[in-house]
Order: structure tokens, then sequence, then C-alpha cells
């Protein structure tokens, strides 16, 4: 951790202990341990920033490592766009899509999640797809990208990167994801070619490198209006790299890899808050699917639930510093804590 940081890192705690001693509570014990908090408290504390309506699935947690699969069509795909895709994106529209048909009955969030686990694990995968947000989610209720009360333009950028050229490193079914994807969304959802911007390293699209990706982020997002609709899909790689400002539990910031990365580097978790959700109009739904490694928390969504059968309902992820996590998005760590001891104080 960089001078500056540690300076940080120093003056937000000494700024919670001055509020525990103005609300007479004495001294707080340093604690690098995550917050305990119950949901209810959380809801009743947080700023109104933090109930944008953003919600992500992820292929795997961040601790694991997401499959590319040799044969889209072993997935029972609509016309598969090729041979190779990623198995997330691909189970995912296994369930929701196969042969060109929905399911006859709606699916719960629940549903899903569990049966893309099921699915994966049937295919020799080891991944745990995820579902996580900014709001807690009634996981039983029924699942979909695109909610009735979003009545608005329905806008998408969606990224394929196969960084053909690469060894090691050259993926094959990125590209895939992205077309397959794209026609659920327009034949199910009614998203309209004009409204898609599609990145790939094919030759054909605009090149997926970090400063074309960070543009068609802040383009979307200027462009949203109450009661629109942002679907944001990316088919490439993930990584992680070590965390420097504190807000990961696990030590250690998640990553999306555009294509010239290695001139250009990363686009961190950190980075992405910045470009999606802190200007994100009130009001505009947004739903994300990252089918890439270590994506389960890249988007540093406080709510989480597990597609592998341990949970019944979303709980607030326990790896996250939701202190540190509310100071990164809002700045406004002080209103905060005082909130959050008031509300304690009244119990």
């Amino acid at each position: 951790m960089g001078f500056f940081n540690k300076l940080k890192e120093a003056a937000v705690k000494e700024a919670k202990k001055k509020i525990m001693e103005e609300l007479g509570l004495g001294d707080e014990k340093d604690d690098d341990t995550k917050p305990t908090m119950t949901t209810e408290e959380f809801e009743n504390t947080k700023p109104d920033e933090l109930r944008k309506d953003i919600r992500m699935i992820s292929g795997c947690q961040d601790c694991q490592t997401s499959a590319d699969v040799s044969n889209v069509s072993s997935f029972q795909l609509p016309d598969p766009a090729g041979r190779a895709g990623g198995a997330c994106t691909s189970t995912l529209l296994n369930i929701l899509y196969a042969d060109e048909h929905v399911p006859d009955d709606d699916l719960s969030f629940t549903e899903v999640l569990e049966q893309m686990r099921v699915k994966l694990r049937r295919g020799g995968y080891s991944q745990i797809p995820q579902l996580s947000s900014m709001n807690p989610i009634d996981v039983s209720t029924k699942f979909d990208l695109v909610p009735d009360t979003a009545t608005g333009t329905k806008r998408a950028v969606m990224i394929g990167i196969n960084y053909v050229g690469d060894s090691p490193g050259e993926l094959s079914g990125c590209w895939n994801d992205v077309l397959n994807m794209k026609k659920y969304i327009q034949d199910v959802h009614g998203f309209e070619e004009e409204n898609i911007v599609i990145l790939m390293d094919d030759g054909n699209h605009t090149e997926p490198t970090k400063a074309n990706i960070i543009d068609a982020y802040k383009t979307i997002i200027g462009q949203a209006e109450e009661n629109d609709a942002i679907f944001l899909h990316y088919s490439g790689h993930g990584t992680k790299l070590r965390d420097n400002d504190g807000d990961e539990g696990d030590g250690y910031d998640e990553a999306l890899v555009p294509r010239d990365f290695q001139t250009s580097g990363m686009i961190l978790d950190d980075d992405l808050y910045d470009l999606l959700i802190k200007d994100l109009p009130d009001g505009v739904h947004m739903t994300c699917l990252m089918d890439c490694c270590h994506s389960g928390t890249i988007m540093d969504l406080p709510y989480l639930f597990k597609g592998d059968g341990s949970q019944t309902e979303m709980i607030l992820d326990p790896n996250m510093n939701l202190d540190a996590f509310i100071e990164k998005l809002t700045g406004k760590l002080m209103e905060y804590l005082q909130a959050k001891m008031a509300a304690s104080l009244s119990l």
C-alpha cells in the first residue's frame, strides 16, 4: 500500500474514532475485519447513492476460474454462432433460450442459478454462478434480465475478446458468447440493433481496447434516463490484482482484461464503480453478465447469492469491508457512520 493510501486509511480510522467519542461510546478498537451488520441495519443507514437498481450475474466466485466451452452445440443453443463459448453464457442461454424457446413456466432467480450449477457440474465444470446486487432481491421471484418496470429504452454494451494471436491466453468462444446473447436479448427482450454496441477483436467490430471499453461504458451511462434498461455483457479474461485501498476482504481487486492490456493495463473493479455506478441516473435498471475468471464480485455489489444450494436468500457479502465500500462509492463515510451509530443507539 502506497504512502497516500496509508494516509487515507489512517484518516478514516481517526474519523471513526472521533465519531465514537462524540457519541460517548468510547474509543473504537482498531478492527480490520469486516463489519457485522444485518440487512435491516445496512438498509436503514446506507446513503441514497447505494439504492440504485444494479445487479450482476457472474460465472464463478472470485477465487475460481471460468471455463471456455469447446462445443456450444452440447448446450442446445439456438443456431450457435460457433463451436466454442463461455460456460456461464452458454449454460444461462441453455436454461433461458434452448432451441430458441423460452421456458413455459417462469423461473425464479434461485431456480436459474441452481440449474446453472447443476448443468455446469454435469459438464465437468467446478465453477459456482453468483448473483450480486446493490439492493436485496427476493430470489424466489421471477428471474428476468429486464424487469417489467423498465419501460424506457433498452441499451446494451457487449464485449467479446478472444485475444487472437496471444500464446498462451488465446480464447475461442467469446465472440460466440456475444452473438448468441445478442440474439437472445433481441428476440426475447426487444433490444433494437441501433441500441446495441459490440466490441470484439474479430476485425469487424470496434476493437475492445481499454480506451474503447471505457468510452462505451461512459456513453451508455450518459445516454440513460429514468425507466431505461442497460445490459452489459463481458466475455473474456478476468484476473486479480493486489488491492491498494482496503475495500477488498481478500486483499485483491478483480479486473477485466482488455485486448491491449499489455500496454494499457487492466480495468479494475474500482474503475467499474467510477464508470458505471457513480453516475448512473436514478430509476435506471442495470444488469451485468460477467463471464470471466475471478468475476464473483467484480462490480463490488454488497448483496450476494450463490447458486450452490447453500443459500435460500441474499445476504450481505461477508467478505466485503462495508465502511470502505461506502467511502469508495460516495465519499460520505462520516454521514454513514453517524447514521449507523444513531441507529445502534435507538435499539
